[in-house]
């Protein structure tokens, strides 16, 4: 759990949005619209289809709160399911045709592999969230922006020596909170 949290507050935020509390709804936007543009990102490759995903993933929390069953699991799981679902839909509208089904067995990873997958790629993102700005900026550039170091500092309008070692503490400091999360 990321520092400075109380368990369950997540569940409790979204049933106060459930309720219509717009404060308890910005709380949520603030804490995880950044993660949710990241798969977006990962997953369209486009910023402004990414960027459409997370307001179509918010819309959807606030018109289906009430959905969210603390029983069924954590109010994270609930959320980032609504997002890959408006991620899913914002990639379908894209009118790409669908592939015809291969006549060999796929390599591609099984709902075990791909669960696990979806959990660490949540666990990065909340480790993510926790590094100061200076820090994970440069590396949310790199990554889903696939920005050159270069293109970062210019970017930034700093030094490319000052996004190497931004970069570098980031990345330490991102893999010291995973090693701790995940042991």
């Amino acid at each position: 759990m990321p520092r400075g949290r109380m368990p369950g507050e997540d569940e409790r935020l979204l049933t106060q949005v459930a309720e219509g509390d717009r404060r308890a709804f910005e709380v949520l936007y603030r804490r995880y619209a950044r993660p949710v543009l990241g798969l977006a990102l990962r997953r369209l490759g486009d910023h402004g289809r990414a960027e459409d995903a997370v307001q179509e993933t918010f819309v959807s929390i606030w018109r289906s709160a009430a959905t969210y069953r603390p029983e069924r699991g954590r109010a994270t799981a609930w959320l980032y399911a609504v997002a890959r679902n408006a991620i899913a839909d914002r990639a379908r509208r894209r009118g790409d045709p669908l592939a015809e089904a291969p006549d060999a067995p796929s390599d591609a990873a099984g709902p075990e592999e791909r669960a696990e997958q979806s959990w660490l790629a949540w666990r990065v993102h909340l480790a993510l969230e926790e590094l100061p700005e200076h820090e994970r900026e440069p590396i949310e550039l790199a990554y889903w922006g696939q920005l050159s170091q270069s293109e970062i500092a210019q970017r930034l309008g700093i030094p490319l020596g000052t996004v190497k070692t931004r970069t570098r503490a980031g990345l330490a400091r991102l893999a010291e909170a995973l090693e701790e999360e995940l042991g």
